[in-house]
């Protein structure tokens, strides 16, 4: 890979560890994010996001939703075919499949490169460089870029053409959207009975459940620890990109459709900032109810 410097924009619970983890590898990396301070210790920053593009060839966006990632592209307006030409757009957030398909057609009639890159883990194996991307795009431009993905993932799957990246993505998210709400489930069930929590953890890493999600998050919900490692309303956020999939073609996903009721509810007790298993708190608010 001969790149001269590489931009960075979105410093986020995901972004700020995929950034650091570059700059340790020696990557020469320029960062952008919408509030400044976030960039400290980082690496070198730039407050004007055009900066961002006018010194870099790759530029690797990280950023909450299709209307950040249009905003810093400039989509839409007389800035964007400037800011992109020459320019490879690593797009490793999570947008409606749609918006990225268009994103791509616009890019390369712009005279720039596209790959979709987003990404399985949250804010724990990103701090560990053990993410996991579903590449989609050109062959020749991700290969170009493959190296980039090394400090940031334990593996990286070529998916086919955009947007095969982003709907494995949000298949991904069916399971564990699934898994992590089926847990917050098992707990408040077994809470409600007065059973031994550590012990219920135990029991399940014990047997075919096991998994690295139910050791992350089983404890913060024996705990209550609800410090976000991906949030409520990033959780939502992604169930309704992957309901509108679903409609789309033509798809019942009923445990989906439960499990977005669940965090809807959690977010409007005012939990949208904490953590996924958060979700308990709608169980119990439920239970109160009945």
């Amino acid at each position: 890979m001969d790149i001269s410097r590489v931009g960075f924009a979105g410093l986020g619970s995901m972004g700020e560890p995929m950034a650091l983890n570059l700059a340790r590898a020696g990557i020469p990396l320029l960062v952008w994010n919408r509030t400044p301070g976030k960039a400290d210790g980082v690496a070198e920053a730039v407050e004007d996001v055009a900066d961002l593009f006018a010194r870099c060839e790759v530029v690797i966006l990280m950023l909450k939703d299709a209307a950040a990632v249009d905003a810093v592209l400039g989509r839409g307006g007389p800035a964007f075919a400037g800011r992109v030409e020459g320019r490879t757009i690593v797009h490793m957030g999570t947008t409606a499949p749609d918006h990225s398909r268009a994103l791509e057609t616009e890019l390369l009639a712009a005279g720039a490169k596209y790959v979709e890159a987003p990404v399985s883990g949250s804010r724990v194996p990103a701090e560990a460089g053990e993410l996991v991307a579903m590449l989609a795009g050109d062959p020749g431009t991700i290969d170009e870029v493959r190296e980039l993905f090394e400090p940031l993932c334990r593996e990286t799957v070529d998916c086919g053409p955009v947007p095969n990246g982003l709907l494995m993505k949000l298949a991904v998210n069916v399971h564990l959207t699934g898994v992590v709400t089926s847990l917050a489930e098992t707990v408040h069930f077994a809470r409600g009975h007065g059973l031994d929590l550590g012990l219920l953890a135990g029991v399940l890493g014990a047997g075919q459940l096991a998994s690295p999600i139910l050791r992350v998050k089983a404890p913060k919900l024996a705990e209550e620890d609800f410090a976000p490692q991906a949030s409520i309303a990033n959780v939502l956020a992604n169930v309704e990109l992957i309901a509108a999939a679903a409609d789309e073609a033509g798809l019942t996903l009923p445990l989906l459709r439960a499990a977005h009721a669940l965090y809807a509810e959690t977010e409007q007790l005012g939990l949208g900032a904490e953590d996924m298993v958060a979700v308990v708190k709608a169980l119990e608010a439920r239970a109160e109810l009945a």
